[in-house]
């Protein structure tokens, strides 16, 4: 029997693997970070035996909460992600499973791939109009890359997605290609009379480094970049710190940041309500942001969700928060469960990159509802 994890987004460390019966495993840290969550690895070992698989010392992780009810991913052939029941003791958590292949690989949520990362780049540079555009390095050395969609004209609002600025919350860059695909359909309806009236900017994945590295929540020196917003370094952040040099060259109209929640089993957004320069006009976008995206899909819901800040008491170096502030925007935080969406609950698959595609689709009905109201 044979656990590995070095390999894109792996993450895992063996305590000890003799028998298929007792396995003990725990979750390294981020690189100079006490966050830990995200796990990926490989198990090699006997098809059609019974094994259980514990994963220890997880009351210290970052979001103790987040194991309540539920279930890791396991792969056969690194596409298809289904559920692995698991049970949560307050500290452990064990699955007990029994793999019908020699070689399984289990996951907190299913991986997207550096290399998925750039085939998708590659491809849309591909598409009519689509700029491929280099921003800079990260601190590893890899490449911060944006998408541009259409051509700025006056009149034309921008909008900005930035999607994995938390590495683990792999779900995000699955909803950003459902979009991403969606968009770039010169046959569709929606894309067609959105780029008509709109520029968008799109960053697939905000954290590279820390999606190599297996990270959950930094990059590759411990920053979490979603703290990063207020005063952003090269030395710290560069990854924020290029995004915003762009954004004051554009300009924003409309701003969406996509992340996973660990422990709410539901897809809701955050709103900028506590932001010093809130005001009606952005309640009302929001609100018909909303419930645009309520009428296009049942997986997206607004009762549940974290609790609204007070007037003037947000947090500006959130990336939503900060954004929206500057530009005086309609600014949007989008959460996805990394469980399941308890109100269509699928038992195979949970919340699955399938259903984050289709998310990404939906999500432009959405911004089509308000982009002539945006400005």
């Amino acid at each position: 029997m044979r656990i590995s994890s070095n390999f894109d987004s792996g993450n895992i460390e063996v305590l000890r693997a003799e028998r298929a019966d007792d396995i003990q495993l725990a979750i390294r840290k981020d690189n100079q970070s006490e966050f830990y969550q995200w796990f990926h690895f490989r198990l090699d070992s006997t098809a059609m035996v019974n094994h259980k698989l514990t994963i220890n010392n997880l009351a210290k992780s970052a979001y103790p909460d987040g194991w309540e009810g539920y279930s890791a991913v396991a792969s056969y052939d690194r596409q298809e992600w289904f559920r692995i029941d698991c049970a949560f003791d307050g500290d452990s958590l064990s699955m007990d499973f029994t793999p019908e292949f020699d070689t399984t690989w289990i996951a907190y949520f299913a991986p997207y791939g550096y290399e998925r990362h750039l085939d998708l780049l590659a491809w849309a540079q591909t598409c009519d109009d689509v700029r491929l555009i280099h921003l800079g390095e990260t601190l590893d050395g890899r490449d911060m890359d944006l998408l541009q969609i259409g051509s700025a004209e006056e009149g034309k609002k921008a909008i900005w997605i930035t999607a994995r600025q938390h590495p683990g919350e792999s779900m995000a860059e699955w909803l950003t290609e459902g979009l991403l695909e969606r968009l770039l359909d010169g046959e569709d309806g929606i894309a067609r009379s959105l780029l008509d009236k709109a520029v968008f900017y799109v960053v697939p994945n905000m954290n590279p480094d820390g999606s190599a590295r297996g990270h959950l929540r930094t990059n590759a020196v411990g920053t979490n970049l979603n703290r990063e917003w207020a005063t952003p370094s090269m030395d710290k952040s560069p990854e924020v710190y290029l995004v915003m040099q762009k954004m004051a060259e554009t300009g924003v109209d409309m701003y969406l940041d996509v992340h996973g929640d660990e422990a709410l089993p539901y897809n809701f957004v955050v709103s900028s309500e506590g932001n010093p320069g809130y005001s009606d006009r952005i309640r009302t976008l929001e609100n018909a942001f909303k419930q645009a995206l309520i009428q296009t899909t049942p997986e997206f819901q607004d009762e549940y969700g974290y609790p609204k800040e007070q007037p003037g008491q947000a947090n500006l170096t959130i990336a939503s928060n900060a954004v929206g502030e500057k530009y005086d925007c309609l600014a949007y935080t989008l959460e996805m469960p990394f469980k399941d969406n308890a109100n269509l609950p699928d038992a195979i698959y949970g919340w699955s990159p399938k259903r984050c595609k289709q998310l990404g689709e939906d999500v432009l009905v959405a911004i089509h509802a308000v982009v002539d109201t945006l400005r």
